[in-house]
């Protein structure tokens, strides 16, 4: 099939990609968030709204947008600090209304909803120009820019980078899950965790602002 790479290629392209799975980043914080504080299928659905994230960046690189707004110093502008705004924006909700929020649901409120767990990966994704420089610089290393297939092959490299980090973001919602009845019973250690996540978040912003177009 003319969109598949040949196979060192691929093999090159999956070590890679599992390399890079195994690196938390905001994608993986949120979900495992999600899934210590509302169970394994808020995690999910975190992790099905990043992976769309990808999809769609997957989708600008192969028909050249994301080139376009990188090359743009104020569209470059505006997407890391849109992006930076959303991840302070999660690390203050995570410190008002963290995990320990979740503890008493009846008295105190409900759960965020599928859809909203959704949205949110997507949107963490989307507003990530980091995410846009990756997939912009990292997806076009595997494909001739000389193929006459080369919009699909990447296209098909983008769904498989999904595909083979789907087992790392499955385990850490997992293993999350499994901790969050121990963490929920341990309201201290669950208000630390609130914390740390926002600190890590915060982190997050602080590095998409000093994210530069190369």
């Amino acid at each position: 099939m003319t969109f598949l790479p040949d196979w060192p290629t691929l093999a090159t392209f999956t070590v890679a990609v599992w390399l890079l799975a195994a690196t938390p980043g905001p994608d993986m914080t949120l979900s495992v968030g999600r899934a210590i504080a509302d169970g394994k299928g808020a995690g999910m659905m975190v992790v099905l709204g990043t992976s769309t994230g990808i999809v769609l960046h997957t989708l600008l690189v192969a028909f050249g947008v994301s080139a376009l707004i990188v090359a743009s110093p104020t569209a470059f502008t505006l997407l890391k600090t849109g992006g930076a705004a959303y991840l302070v924006w999660l690390a203050i909700g995570a410190i008002r209304h963290g995990s320990t929020f979740t503890l008493g649901r009846e008295e105190f409120g409900r759960r965020n909803s599928m859809a909203s767990n959704y949205l949110t990966g997507l949107w963490v994704n989307l507003l990530n120009p980091k995410v846009v420089i990756f997939v912009m610089t990292f997806l076009p290393q595997f494909v001739d820019a000389a193929d006459p297939h080369v919009t699909g092959k990447l296209i098909f490299l983008g769904l498989w980078m999904i595909v083979m980090a789907m087992p790392f973001n499955a385990a850490a919602v997992l293993l999350a899950e499994r901790l969050a009845g121990w963490l929920q019973s341990n309201r201290r250690v669950m208000r630390a965790v609130d914390y740390v996540f926002a600190g890590v978040f915060s982190l997050f912003a602080v590095k998409v602002l000093t994210a530069h177009a190369r």
